[in-house]
């Protein structure tokens, strides 16, 4: 099957493009990129005024399948990942059972194949059953096809365990995904420490429970030789930690969600159980530094840390609901309309954030980048379709999004994976 894309603006990270191109898709491989192609036979689809880019790579999900399925599964997962423009996903080993095992990791990628839409990559949790005390069984888990691995939203607190985790990740050059928080420290929160939570009278989780953690990992994966992922970073000093350890060399990279970019601790002041996420919604301050490392390349990806949840369980008040926000569908629409739209950031920074770099660190081969020979994997946008977010009409089958409402400028309004149209299904 053939599949020309014609007349669109190909941005193009990897390769420096951003041009009016066509792009040719024979057998769900890129086949040619360049002006005025030609494919004889080929379906063409008309991208004039619209933006083709490689597929969106989203490296911090929760599928909540094995075990948790009221939540999300694989197949919804999917379908939402589809409509938010992502043509790939990864899955934290949050499950039930936890993916500490070569067979959990096989059945997470045996349902994807005969349920998902999109790319489903499983990481691994690094300790037994995501309790910081053994690690896992981490070869076995990378040859059963985990992408990389974390404990996900816990932290190991030993030091020994974690350099020792990081020693073996470099044998094997595996990725550490870090959600850096000292528990110590963080025990008993559900919101930012600072003037909103004790006005509140809501018990707070402080800013060095992750610039702690953030500096002690990145002490240790300059110690083994180890590249560290810090996930979903928040606060400034993480921000400052991260900045000199790659002035320093040491192999460290870091994520950014969007409601970490947009949203500060005052929203909160709705007590909305929406807005209540880990790590939590920080001070403006917090927010404006983490902006500008994202914008000036410190943080290097964007990340949706897609994290559905039943209504029922969000309805239990802020203090008891769990932690967490619905992200795939909002995400790009989100910072098209908030950063890119008012020229915060560039189109093609934001594309690079979310193909060529999450690819690269996660040594996603024929992902993230369109050359000839890659995987026909792209997201094509219209950055001047308004909309307005509904979470009525997701795919995901949750609605625990603070930004049900809000009003948007820019859009993915076609998902490709392999050289087929999943999206408009």
């Amino acid at each position: 099957m053939k599949l020309l894309i014609k007349n669109g603006r190909v941005i193009d990270p990897a390769s420096g493009r951003d041009a009016i191109l066509d792009v040719l898709i024979e057998d769900g491989k890129i086949f040619g990129v360049g002006p005025r192609l030609e494919a004889g036979a080929a379906h063409v689809i008309d991208a004039s005024g619209l933006v083709v880019a490689p597929g969106f790579i989203d490296m911090h999900t929760h599928l909540r399948e094995p075990g948790q399925e009221h939540k999300e599964d694989i197949g919804t997962a999917s379908r939402a990942a589809a409509r938010g423009g992502f043509t790939s996903i990864c899955a934290m080993p949050n499950t039930l059972p936890v993916n500490d095992r070569p067979e959990i990791t096989a059945y997470i990628l045996s349902e994807a194949r005969k349920k998902a839409l999109v790319n489903v990559f499983p990481i691994a949790s690094l300790t037994r059953n995501l309790e910081g005390e053994e690690l896992s069984p981490m070869e076995e888990l990378a040859a059963a096809g985990a992408v990389a691995f974390s404990d996900d939203g816990r932290c190991i607190q030993s030091g020994r365990l974690m350099l020792d985790a990081l020693e073996r990740a470099r044998r094997q050059d595996a990725l550490v995904i870090d959600h850096c928080e000292d528990a110590s420290l963080s025990a008993g929160g559900v919101m930012h420490e600072g003037e909103v939570s004790r006005r509140l009278g809501l018990p707070g989780i402080p800013s060095a429970a992750e610039d702690v953690m953030a500096a002690r990992d990145v002490v240790l994966a300059a110690a083994a030789g180890a590249r560290v992922h810090i996930a979903h970073v928040s606060t400034r000093g993480s921000v400052a930690i991260i900045r000199e350890a790659k002035r320093s060399g040491v192999l460290v990279s870091a994520e950014v969600t969007p409601h970490h970019l947009l949203l500060a601790d005052d929203a909160v002041e709705t007590l909305d159980p929406n807005l209540k996420v880990n790590p939590p919604l920080r001070s403006p301050e917090d927010v404006r530094a983490v902006r500008d490392a994202f914008v000036g390349g410190v943080l290097d990806v964007l990340a949706t840390d897609h994290a559905p949840h039943s209504p029922e369980e969000k309805a239990a008040g802020f203090d008891r609901a769990p932690f967490g926000i619905d992200g795939l569908e909002t995400a790009v629409p989100l910072l098209l309309d908030r950063l890119v739209s008012p020229g915060l950031l560039t189109l093609a920074r934001l594309v690079e954030t979310l193909t060529v770099a999450p690819a690269g660190l996660l040594g996603l081969r024929g992902k993230g980048r369109l050359a000839d020979g890659a995987d026909a994997d792209l997201t094509i946008l219209d950055i001047r379709r308004e909309q307005r977010i509904d979470v009525r009409s997701f795919a995901s089958k949750s609605r625990n999004s603070p930004f049900d409402g809000w009003r948007v400028k820019g859009a993915p309004v076609m998902t490709i994976v392999a050289g087929r149209v999943i999206y408009p299904e």
